[in-house]
């Protein structure tokens, strides 16, 4: 240490205290939200784009508005940036065209308008292969030529966009470099190199694309031949370029007029609008990302958004505190002035919280205790439109053995998860798609049996769980998931089989899970929307949900039939023919058929138990009367 430092060092200390006690003084005196609830992990982002989370689309959903938004009883689509949700108004060509009028009064919390260009520059970022969203699948499969944008496949003929290598932020997507537009000539492809030995998917996918920035893109701009490649090692000839893909224009996303956006899908969708109240389909600002760039522009200091809510400040490990944005067309409706979304992991703390009087939301409370909650007046509970399930990396030995995954599914005692961990109504699962869906009967995987778990283990080459590696199962950190781990464990265990348990924190966990860092991962799904699709899609090969390295070109093919069958009973029957597959295989096992379980204050309203557990804070306003009324008798006042 330098002397100068070193004299100085008892005066920056105490002015190093002072602050600190300042800043915790400041934050222990912060005046009480409007409104208190447990978000349940601190999330990840709240870029539409790059999440897939329950916590991150609460957040987005509060912070942004799409062209729709659930009503918060029945969950149907309710116009949100978009002025009305009848069919008639709006459906045309069959089913296959949708005209969508926008809000004139919608503003960005900046002052300025949102438009039909923000959809389709959001959408386009998407759906953008740079960006690398888990979610796009949400516009790639319906509309379009947007897999085909998204995928980056090409043919000659094609209108094309190449992108220069000339970003104002060589790290980022956007702002993007220079755009050239043009037709495509000809392909020049290098041999693609045979792989030595066994490779993984992901290996593969990487030589793929590394075989596919060397080739040679001749197009046809402006009336003149240029050569273009991603390669750096390409002769002098060929000029370098970032990327080469489908020209957006082809994609069917148009701007009719600043206030009415149109969309041509690949075929009729029936569950289109409630696609269309999905977060991963909400604009987001584009001059803030531009100006700010990534992850800058989503923090609150820069963050512009159009929704019922504007964050206040971030604060780690405790909360994100949001405002009413005075700028959302509907403020008016809007009752909270101030919402506090709290990042607490433990369910018991947060039921404490809540019992305390610090909480008036609860969500999913501790299993052990629910049946003393059961008759509580804030109790609320409902089926839900969710699976929980487990993933299986089938990529690994044994568990690319369907027989082993067979054995384990059957081992698994799912009447004692329910029953004894769970204890608030959940059903067992032996399908991956819930029960209550109209028209769709669940196909089902065989009922827990362990004797003939013990049969096929042996069948499969061990006996006893003899020569079979220990199996390692992943959670992320939650009392009640380490519980159902803990007694799979034990059901497991009964085969011979050794099992480790792994609990990481929620961000780490979703990044291992997608690199595919795991044995068997416990996963749950909430249903996007009401059908069977929301479910199977996740695992067709190679999807960025599935996480298991399974694919059956049967599966696949079965699911894009159906999203061309026009007739709703034959195209519920192929999605069950699906299913089926699924359930033979088992690359995910599924464990139990959520329930909607929450804790709320008799003094909040417009809070409504529904299928997908979804309550939009625009709709919830506190009864002040009822709220001190309560406070008194706490007190005993």
């Amino acid at each position: 240490m330098h002397p100068t430092t070193r004299k100085l060092f008892p005066l920056l200390a105490l002015i190093f205290l002072v602050g600190a006690t300042l800043w915790a003084t400041s934050f222990g005196t912060l005046p009480p939200a409007d409104f208190t609830f447990n978000n349940g992990t601190e999330v990840k982002s709240i870029d539409p784009a790059q999440v897939t989370g329950a916590p991150e689309g609460r957040m987005i959903h509060a912070v942004f508005e799409g062209l729709y938004r659930p009503d918060p009883k029945t969950l149907q689509p309710q116009p949100g940036i978009a002025t009305t949700a009848n069919a008639a108004d709006i459906i045309s060509n069959h089913g296959k065209t949708y005209t969508f009028p926008l809000r004139r009064g919608a503003f960005w919390s900046d002052g300025t308008p949102v438009t039909a260009e923000d959809f389709r520059w959001s959408w386009q970022r998407l759906l953008h292969p740079g960006t690398g969203s888990q979610y796009h699948f949400v516009l790639s499969a319906y509309i379009v030529n947007a897999e085909k944008y998204h995928s980056g496949t090409v043919e000659i003929g094609d209108r094309v966009e190449v992108e220069l290598p000339d970003r104002l932020r060589p790290g980022q997507l956007f702002p993007r470099g220079t755009m050239l537009y043009g037709r495509l000539l000809a392909i020049d492809k290098p041999k693609q190199p045979e792989l030595a030995g066994q490779v993984t998917e992901e290996e593969a996918a990487a030589e793929k694309i590394a075989w596919k920035r060397q080739w040679v893109y001749h197009l046809e701009i402006a009336g003149k031949q240029r050569k273009f490649s991603q390669s750096s090692d390409a002769p002098s000839d060929v000029e370098k370029c970032l990327s080469v893909l489908l020209d957006f224009d082809e994609v069917g996303i148009k701007v009719v007029d600043p206030h009415t956006l149109k969309v041509e899908l690949k075929n009729p969708t029936p569950y289109f609008l409630y696609l269309m109240q999905f977060y991963v389909t909400f604009p987001i600002n584009r001059s803030c990302l531009e100006k700010y760039g990534y992850p800058g522009w989503i923090r609150p200091e820069n963050l512009v958004v159009n929704g019922p809510f504007r964050i206040k400040f971030r604060r780690l490990r405790d909360r994100i505190r949001l405002e009413k944005n005075k700028q959302y067309w509907n403020a008016d409706v809007v009752k909270l002035e101030t919402v506090d979304a709290l990042a607490v992991e433990s369910s018991t703390t947060g039921l404490n919280m809540y019992l305390d009087g610090d909480v008036d939301w609860m969500p999913s409370p501790p299993g052990d205790v629910i049946p003393k909650l059961k008759n509580r007046e804030d109790y609320h509970s409902m089926s839900s439109l969710s699976s929980y399930f487990y993933r299986i990396n089938v990529t690994r030995k044994p568990l690319d053995n369907p027989l082993v995954r067979q054995a384990l599914s059957l081992a698994i005692d799912r009447e004692r998860i329910c029953n004894f961990i769970l204890r608030a109504g959940q059903q067992p699962a032996y399908s991956i798609v819930p029960p209550g869906l109209p028209g769709y009967t669940s196909a089902r995987a065989d009922s827990y049996n362990v004797a003939s778990a013990r049969k096929l283990l042996a069948q499969a080459g061990y006996p006893g769980g003899r020569g079979m590696r220990t199996i390692e199962i992943l959670f992320n950190t939650s009392d009640g998931h380490r519980k159902i781990a803990e007694a799979i464990q034990q059901d497991w265990q009964k085969l011979g089989v050794d099992v480790r348990l792994r609990n990481l924190e929620w961000q780490t966990y979703l990044a291992t899970t997608r690199k595919m860092e795991y044995d068997v991962a416990r996963a749950g799904w909430i249903g996007d929307y009401p059908d069977p699709n929301t479910f199977l899609d996740l695992f067709v090969t190679g999807g960025v949900q599935n996480e298991t390295g399974w694919g059956n070109r049967q599966f696949d093919a079965l699911i894009f039939k159906a999203t061309e069958e026009p007739d709703a009973e034959r195209r519920m029957q192929i999605l069950h023919n699906a299913e089926e597959l699924l359930m033979g295989e088992l690359p995910v096992v599924p464990i139990y058929f959520y329930m909607s379980i929450n804790l709320v204050k008799p003094y909040v309203k417009g809070f409504y138990s529904n299928s997908q557990n979804l309550h939009p804070l625009s709709a919830i306003r506190i009864d002040e009367r009822a709220k001190q009324t309560q406070k008194s008798r706490r007190n005993g006042t």
